[in-house]
């Protein structure tokens, strides 16, 4: 039985971290007057998983966000590097979280990993969420979490590496034992998982209050729709937009244009995450972590639509299922690549103002938009 939950994010560099501890006399430590992320080196996300039983704690201490990914990845390293070898004879495990956050009872992603881990470790996993604003009980916050929080106190968080020295060194009186291990990895925000999905998903309801307490099997089930969309690629409710009555490319064109997107969008990821793993070398395979749920040749299609069509981004949003906020930022980062590229976009005189002048220009042109697609016209 564990005890799970993601610890407050902490900014990484020379800033003040609240407590005290003993110097010499006339000798603080050091800090910045102010706590601005531009002045860190990145953000650590401390997730812990706490063993009851055995009274240790795992800390996954991950630099991305803070997703359900996430969160199911640093359990499946605790059950890999301590679970696995503790209760070797185990079958069933029990999880209790939090309501809301990454291990939420109602984030789709979060149950659809633990359907994978349940296959992957044989186990049967059972969840109970804590109802709202009783979070407090569980177990991970005051036996592993309070104790980290006081071993480093009044002490300057300068790196990823003295985060995870520190945590791994919290001991207490009682026998607590701590492992902490870096994860670099990147997690993909905006993951969705379908009705699909969940409808396949080995799930059990529990008869009271199936919505906190639920178990997962650990049974095959269909994982297909699950299985990302190659990057370079629309997602298959997306292809029809690839028409070059609306792209204003050729095929050929189109193509040739997402693969050098693809080289610079890989450069550039790797050169941010090499940034925030401070120079230090790569831990885990180029390509690891989940995807996000709009692929490059998405964010592209997205960015000649509003820039080529005029198309507002509220409505290029309702037709990814996305926020606004998502598709302004995914705009951003291919118009920079498309300039690093020296490709402009060329605007069309007549302008789309909704989604239904977009269906209408499609159908003009001839193009078959998905019969679960519904139009005005």
């Amino acid at each position: 039985m564990i005890s799970v939950d993601t610890k407050k994010k902490e900014l990484v560099g020379e800033f003040a971290n609240a407590g005290r501890e003993w110097r010499p006399k006339g000798r603080p430590t050091a800090t910045r007057t102010h706590d601005f992320p531009g002045d860190g080196a990145g953000k650590a996300v401390p997730y812990g998983v706490y063993d009851l039983t055995a009274d240790a704690g795992w800390v996954n201490v991950g630099t991305d966000h803070d997703t359900a990914a996430f969160a199911v990845e640093s359990i499946r390293r605790w059950w890999k590097a301590a679970g696995s070898s503790d209760y070797p004879a185990a079958r069933r495990l029990l999880i209790t979280a939090d309501a809301g956050g990454s291990d939420g009872y109602r984030t789709r992603a979060w149950k659809a990993g633990l359907a994978a881990l349940a296959v992957q470790t044989g186990l049967e996993i059972t969840v109970c969420h804590f109802p709202p604003g009783t979070s407090k009980w569980n177990k991970v916050e005051h036996r592993l979490f309070s104790h980290i929080t006081m071993n480093w106190r009044g002490r300057p968080l300068t790196s990823h590496e003295v985060i995870v020295r520190t945590i791994a060194g919290t001991t207490t009186r009682t026998g607590l034992r701590v492992r902490a291990e870096l994860d670099t990895a990147a997690y993909g925000t905006g993951v969705k998982v379908s009705d699909r999905q969940m409808e396949a998903l080995p799930l059990t309801r529990h008869d009271w209050h199936g919505d906190w307490n639920y178990t997962l099997h650990p049974q095959d089930y269909d994982q297909a729709a699950g299985v990302p969309d190659p990057f370079d690629q629309p997602s298959p409710d997306l292809a029809w937009l690839c028409h070059p009555a609306l792209t204003g490319l050729p095929a050929q064109d189109w193509d040739a244009l997402i693969a050098v997107l693809m080289t610079l969008h890989d450069q550039q990821r790797e050169t941010s995450l090499d940034k925030r793993r401070g120079h230090r070398p790569r831990l885990t395979a180029p390509g690891t972590g989940r995807r996000p749920v709009l692929t490059l040749a998405d964010r592209l299609l997205a960015t000649v639509l509003h820039h080529r069509l005029v198309l507002p981004q509220v409505a290029i949003a309702s037709l990814l299922s996305v926020r606004p906020e998502t598709v302004n930022r995914r705009i951003r980062d291919i118009r920079q690549l498309l300039e690093q590229a020296g490709y402009a976009i060329q605007p069309v005189p007549h302008r789309l103002a909704n989604l239904d002048d977009l269906y209408r220009l499609a159908i003009a042109a001839g193009i078959v938009i998905p019969p679960e697609i519904k139009t005005a016209c």
